[in-house]
């Protein structure tokens, strides 16, 4: 992957250290509109995805599901957000690898909807890190992901917008995505407060966030756990869901 070339607040942020606490969680306001921010050090924190009740094998499809089955082994989220679209029976529509084992295939032909707007991609963790993956990229290098989940489309590709995102588009909704450093370790976690076209959506992680690749996990059902906002978004159940898992007995952040 190539660095994109940064300049000003961007380059500053991106080369910032990273926060002390596991994760952290905040309000940012990026030309006027609101967003929830929350970031992660994947050389540090425990960053999972989740699908199915390890014990039935049926959808989680709730972020306090989640904590109900990490609670047993003393654990709890420290965030999470829906990561990734997904079919009426919840299962994923594209690749989707949850501790190693792969539960639906990569999809690299264009296809209906924001899936299939072609370039998307696959957010993938590994021993080494994290990273944003262009799809047809991901099948040529064959990543080891423990963990990998496929949307679209791509926000950001080596530094340039999604060559189909239009400034002035009138296709607002609240929107959620991921973005990653080059070196793997630092990755961000993006919802939008009220509804934003793709393009202002995307100028967040390239332009505020520094983010040479991003990918929208999702608009209309994009919703965010944050204990420590005081924050647990209710809807329908929920596909495949990105959190970071620490010690129930941790700080709030």
């Amino acid at each position: 992957m190539t660095r994109a070339l940064l300049r000003g607040p961007a380059l500053a942020l991106l080369l910032a250290p990273l926060p002390a606490a596991a994760t952290s969680c905040r309000a940012i306001t990026v030309e006027g509109v609101g967003y929830t921010l929350c970031e992660a050090d994947a050389a540090r924190d425990d960053i999972r995805l989740f699908l199915n009740d390890p014990a039935s094998d049926a959808p989680l499809g709730s972020f306090s599901n989640i904590n109900r089955v990490l609670k047993p082994q003393g654990k709890r989220l420290a965030f999470a957000m829906n990561a990734g679209m997904y079919h009426a029976d919840r299962s994923p529509v594209g690749l989707f690898i949850e501790d190693r084992r792969e539960r639906a295939p990569l999809i690299t032909s264009a296809g209906p909807g924001n899936f299939g707007m072609l370039p998307n991609g696959v957010f993938c963790i590994s021993e080494t890190g994290a990273h944003v993956i262009e799809a047809h990229r991901f099948a040529q290098l064959s990543p080891a992901c423990r963990f990998a989940t496929q949307s679209g489309p791509m926000l950001v590709i080596d530094g340039a917008l999604h060559p189909r995102f239009l400034a002035d588009s009138d296709s607002l909704h609240i929107r959620n995505g991921v973005g990653t450093s080059t070196d793997g370790r630092r990755v961000w976690f993006l919802i939008s407060d009220a509804p934003v076209n793709f393009h202002r959506f995307a100028r967040v992680f390239r332009d505020h966030l520094g983010a040479p690749q991003a990918l929208y996990f999702d608009g209309k059902v994009s919703r965010l756990h944050a204990p420590g906002l005081n924050r647990s978004d209710l809807g329908f159940p929920l596909g495949p869901m990105v959190g970071v898992v620490v010690d129930a007995g941790d700080a709030l952040d």
